[in-house]
């Protein structure tokens, strides 16, 4: 049995980032350090945070399939996009081509994904670009005050092999500054076992993610992560799980243009 999140309060965020490089945020935590450092021009309670991130849940039922899974899968579907926060503000970029370089993704790295753009009712709602402002402070809690190049993906892992992997690539790194998996559901399904490594020798961290809205984060310049396969629990139809990945990263976004330095960041 995998044991429950090891959670981290709201206040205590920077000091455990800082610490080890990762928290685990419940969905009440989410909230909260998502209005305290994003809020918006009329505040909103967290009860009227929650309702916004509730009503995106149905938006993962048009998840179009990933084209490029190289071990011949068919459970992922995923929708893309990238973004520009600076100064609180948040700009959708245009639509760009997700690219990782093989020294962070041996699996898919080192070619263009083209994947659908996110969906317009999730792009036009205020708290969307509230929550990706928050991160953007969370990013700057480990590298200070920067332009962060976001992309967000939308994924949804399925058992229509029988089995779903959630990090096909295996325990990885990024190559961003700051990774955040939010957890949008889970239908069905077991496994999915979050692993969290240290970068620089053998400690870690393992648990399950259950509660929606619920988040990790992680600082992936010293962490490595994976998730752990799922399989449909007994008698489950559209067995599935949900999530929100997004990665913030200065300088600008990854790509096949970037100089060798700049991809080994």
């Amino acid at each position: 049995m995998s044991p429950p999140p090891p959670l981290t309060a709201a206040v205590d965020v920077p000091r455990q980032l800082a610490a080890a490089g990762w928290a685990v945020l419940d969905a009440e935590a989410l909230r909260s350090v998502t209005q305290q450092l994003a809020p918006l021009p009329i505040r909103t309670t967290p009860a009227d945070t929650s309702g916004a991130w509730e009503a995106w849940s149905p938006l993962w039922e048009d998840l179009p399939p990933d084209r490029y899974l190289r071990d011949g899968g068919r459970y992922r579907r995923r929708r893309h996009g990238s973004f520009v926060v600076e100064g609180g503000e948040c700009r959708l970029a245009p639509h760009r081509a997700h690219w990782q370089p093989v020294e962070y993704n041996a699996l898919h790295g080192g070619i263009e994904r083209w994947f659908e753009p996110l969906p317009a009712p999730l792009l036009a709602d205020p708290a969307w670009g509230q929550l990706l402002c928050a991160g953007a402070g969370i990013a700057a809690l480990l590298r200070g005050p920067a332009r962060w190049f976001v992309e967000a993906h939308m994924f949804r892992i399925d058992t229509t092999d029988g089995i779903g992997r959630p990090t096909p690539e295996g325990a990885h790194r990024d190559g961003v500054d700051l990774v955040a998996v939010i957890l949008v559901g889970r239908h069905g399904v077991k496994g999915g076992e979050t692993r969290v490594f240290d970068a620089r020798g053998p400690q870690g961290v393992r648990f399950t993610l259950r509660e929606p809205w619920s988040a990790l984060l992680l600082d992936d310049e010293r962490v490595i992560h994976e998730t752990t396969p799922i399989q449909p629990a007994a008698d489950a139809a559209g067995a599935a799980r949900d999530t929100l990945v997004l990665t913030y990263r200065r300088g600008a976004f990854q790509g096949p243009h970037l100089t060798s330095k700049e991809n080994s960041r």
